[in-house]
């Protein structure tokens, strides 16, 4: 009988392509400091190279009052992120080692016009998704997400090297990283772990440490990640033996990595922003976008609706989709399916989350508080699945428990 296997992964902070969204939302955050009401549609690329690298920062930025030093916050944040040293793979601290090109403008007139009224029309024409469901609740570490088990595994996994790397539990990591979890189903529930990927960036120099053998350092990399990354990050009751786990499967990833191995792109990463594959993506990317725009906002409340059908009992599986024309406020279309796990016709549904949910740019930015410099936590580590308070202050994570109640009546 064949094995029933679902696999997502998820990418640090320190991927190129994770660099590029995190420079780009820490422009969204600088321009809503200074007006809540600001446009701002920036993409970031970098590219390093053996003797100087490069920022790209194009967009359009429409905000009353001064714009912030976009350079600066391209700068600061990739050395935050851990790219202030040519040997790893970047420096965006040197002016010498890293130039940094900007072609941002207003925003286009024809847009503004349908997104600047009373009503807020929607900022473009696009479709949108959110997606819930039970797998995540079985397990104490992971209850209240509402969210695909791969998934949320994969995203625990990429922040904890992270973090691990930062505060000094394996000192030898660099930012660039990768992991991928694959979980056995029985009868359609989530069993176990059936196979762990890891992908990390070491110190060149590691080997060093092991008179210079490739094997043993390997050996001490895959030891290091088992103890404080995949015990600390995946459940136990998840984990039997046999599993497998796979820590840098060409031997070595060694420095330097990010952006000199790598171009990176924001908005590139959209299936590792959402739901791991497991719930449909619409087209557009969030990073580097204000709330006006429906591919960021409206994608945020689609999942918040999704999430409280579920936590309401109605489905063990939700996915709603949204669909908006530029310049029109109200939704063309909404969609609610539960896959056959509701008692309740997908029809029935719609007519609920219709009653209860305002899917409105305008009111989506109101009742979620979306007006906020609140968007650089969600360059890594996923937009969604998170615990509100904990690992990033999601606002469309929150449960609120009078539309639950509505959703029950």
């Amino acid at each position: 009988m064949a094995e029933d296997l679902f696999t997502s992964e998820s990418v640090a902070s320190g991927h190129p392509d994770k660099l590029c969204d995190a420079i780009s939302d820490a422009i969204v955050d600088a321009c809503l400091a200074i007006d809540e009401n600001a446009r701002v549609a920036v993409e970031t690329s970098v590219k390093g190279g053996k003797e100087q690298g490069i920022i790209l920062l194009a967009g359009e930025v429409t905000l009353s009052g001064k714009h912030p030093d976009y350079e600066k916050i391209a700068r600061d944040k990739a050395a935050e992120i851990g790219y202030n040293s040519h040997s790893i793979g970047f420096d965006s601290t040197s002016s010498d080692r890293c130039i940094v090109i900007q072609k941002i403008t207003a925003q286009a007139a024809n847009i503004s016009q349908g997104v600047n009224t009373s009503e807020q029309g929607a900022g473009d024409q696009g479709i949108m998704f959110g997606y819930a469901c039970l797998e995540t609740e079985d397990f104490d570490e992971l209850k209240g997400r509402y969210f695909p088990l791969a998934a949320a595994l994969s995203q625990r996994l990429t922040r904890r090297m992270t973090n691990a790397r930062i505060d000094g539990t394996i000192p030898w990591a660099r930012p660039d990283a990768k992991s991928q979890v694959t979980i056995e189903y029985k009868n359609d529930k989530p069993n176990r772990v059936h196979t762990i990927v890891i992908a990390i960036q070491h110190d060149d120099k590691l080997k060093d440490q092991f008179g210079g053998s490739e094997e043993r350092e390997l050996e001490f990399v895959r030891s290091e990640i088992t103890k404080h990354v995949v015990e600390h990050a995946i459940p136990s009751n998840l984990i039997s033996e046999p599993y497998n786990l796979i820590v840098n499967g060409t031997g070595r990833f060694a420095d330097p990595g990010g952006p000199y191995a790598d171009a990176g792109l924001t908005g590139r990463k959209i299936i590792v922003d959402t739901y791991g594959g497991m719930g449909r993506h619409g087209g557009g990317a969030f990073s580097g976008k204000d709330p006006s725009k429906v591919d960021r906002s409206a994608a945020y409340a689609a999942r918040w609706a999704a999430k409280h059908v579920v936590a309401a009992g109605l489905a063990s599986k939700c996915e709603i989709q949204l669909s908006y024309v530029i310049g029109v406020a109200k939704p063309v279309s909404v969609r609610v399916e539960s896959f056959g796990t509701s008692t309740l016709s997908d029809s029935e549904l719609t007519s609920k989350v219709n009653s209860v949910f305002d899917f409105t740019p305008k009111s989506i930015a109101n009742e979620l508080d979306l007006l906020r410099p609140i968007y650089s936590p969600t360059a890594a580590g996923g937009h969604f699945g998170r615990t509100p308070g904990v690992e990033g202050e999601f606002p469309w994570e929150k449960l609120d428990q009078a539309k639950i109640d509505s959703l029950k009546n």
